[in-house]
């Protein structure tokens, strides 16, 4: 499997999840995510799905500052709706990783380790996500601002190419590799794309 090498130079989620450990999946239910992982999942890597997993990955360092994070025990709130922009595929990712969903997920198992009701869009909030702990109550907003790190020129002629048909083979791996240039350059400036509030 071929992937860019700064892929393995992300930091990883580490997670504890009690369904996990209770239905023999991991020892102790203890697991990490990777952005290799997500990236998998999404299909591709992009600077949407970049800020999901950063978002992600900073909001639960706040949440859980010396431990592992509960999957399963964390809120997420949206303030876009479902349908807009990129809210959906956020939120997939942040799924993927909290355990948290909608109406759509795991409805538990003897009146526990329930994951649905965790999700919410069109919530009052004034940032791009909000986490909060189910266990205590504790919330984080986090900002998510890719625009600060601009792509190569380039790029925007050789989309046209692509959208036209007229892009060769060199065009295409040349705009795939700018493409993950950008991304590679959000994850290295993180003070710039990313602000987290504690609430």
């Amino acid at each position: 499997m071929n992937y860019p090498d700064f892929f393995n130079t992300i930091e990883v989620i580490k997670v504890k999840d009690p369904l996990s450990q209770v239905l023999g999946a991991f020892i102790m239910g203890e697991y990490e995510f990777s952005y290799l992982d997500v990236v998998k999942s999404a299909g591709h890597s992009c600077p949407t799905v970049a800020g999901a997993y950063i978002v992600t990955l900073e909001a639960l360092k706040v949440l859980y500052p010396n431990e592992r994070a509960v999957r399963g025990n964390i809120k997420v709130e949206f303030e876009e709706s479902l349908e807009d922009g990129v809210a959906g595929v956020i939120g997939n990712v942040i799924s993927q990783i909290t355990g948290a969903t909608d109406k759509s997920g795991f409805k538990g198992l003897q009146g526990q380790f329930a994951r649905h009701s965790l999700m919410f869009f069109n919530a009052d909030i004034k940032s791009s996500v909000r986490f909060t702990r189910v266990d205590n109550g504790k919330s984080v907003d986090v900002t998510y601002n890719p625009q600060e790190v601009k792509p190569n020129p380039k790029m925007m002629q050789l989309m046209k190419k692509l959208g036209s048909g007229e892009a060769t083979a060199q065009d295409v791996k040349e705009f795939g590799e700018m493409w993950q240039d950008r991304v590679k350059r959000i994850f290295e400036n993180l003070d710039v794309v990313v602000e987290v509030s504690e609430l």
